[in-house]
């Protein structure tokens, strides 16, 4: 597969994401449409955790086994626990810092700004958004880190020239991302904030435009303590955004319908792993 077809279908697979974005136009959902969408992406974002430990778990294992097989040293261990407990408490505490910066000073984010869903103004102030808009930024950011993870394994596969392989996961990893573009805007439904157009362009090119990066740096090298750093960051971030998203759902009350949400995202989560799992990824 050349460079420049496995970089579009790295593109592809990653823009996937927006599938579900139109979701936060709707217009003053019910309260329990809101909570179930909340109780989906908290289903969606808590498979995502799962999925990016245990690849990123991966290579310490690895290394845990050839110690104890007398294949390695203690030194591949130690330096990929380090990668692996530091990454996942940089993505944790580091999002808590951006959180209480943002409760400080407006921090700039890019052309235009945003107010009841109109442009107001040339410049995005991201202290002046919504906690709902925060609240998908931050989980934009957490999927980017993992989507960057799998653009890396659809390039590393291509350039290795396992075509049928970089070919299902490509397809795995699209219709795996489609469901995350629900979580994004679940945090949008839950408090009526009707997002604009170009909000939604932009929390997509956040949360899908990192396949295609991953897929160009994966084509050209392969490096498993990259993979760990990035994996890790997102699993921290992710977390974080768990946390918040489960206080929005408890103060919603009607557990029963949480927990149904949280069932089905998780089962959408697993099934559109399956795709991948089939790849023999």
């Amino acid at each position: 597969m050349s460079e420049t077809r496995t970089l579009i279908l790295g593109a592809i697979a990653g823009m996937t994401i927006l599938v579900g974005l139109p979701l936060g136009r709707m217009r003053r959902p019910a309260p329990g449409l809101r909570l179930f969408l909340n109780a989906l992406a908290i289903g969606i974002l808590m498979f995502l955790i799962w999925d990016v430990l245990s690849h990123a778990y991966t290579p310490l294992d690895t290394a845990l086994s050839n110690l104890h097989d007398h294949k390695g040293g203690v030194w591949p261990v130690i330096g990929y626990a380090t990668l692996f407990l530091g990454g996942i408490g940089v993505g944790l505490v580091g999002l808590t810092a951006y959180e209480r910066l943002l409760g400080r000073r407006p921090v700039r984010f890019g052309p235009g700004a945003m107010a009841a869903g109109e442009l107001t103004a040339r410049r995005w102030h991201v202290a002046g958004w919504s906690p709902a808009r925060r609240l998908a930024l931050l989980i934009a950011m957490g999927i980017g880190l993992h989507n960057f993870g799998e653009g890396l394994a659809i390039g590393g596969s291509a350039a290795r020239g396992e075509i049928t392989l970089a070919t299902l996961l490509i397809i795995g990893f699209g219709l795996h991302n489609a469901t995350e573009g629900f979580g994004i805007v679940a945090p949008l439904a839950a408090e009526a904030d009707r997002p604009s157009w170009r909000f939604l362009a932009a929390m997509g090119l956040i949360g899908g435009g990192p396949t295609f990066v991953g897929t160009l740096v994966g084509h050209e090298f392969t490096s498993e303590p990259m993979s760990v750093i990035f994996l890790t960051l997102a699993a921290g971030s992710i977390i974080y955004v768990v946390i918040q998203l489960l206080g929005v759902a408890s103060k919603a009350g009607r557990r029963e319908l949480l927990i149904w949400g949280v069932f089905l995202g998780l089962t959408a989560g697993f099934v559109t792993d399956m795709v991948v799992s089939a790849a023999g990824a």
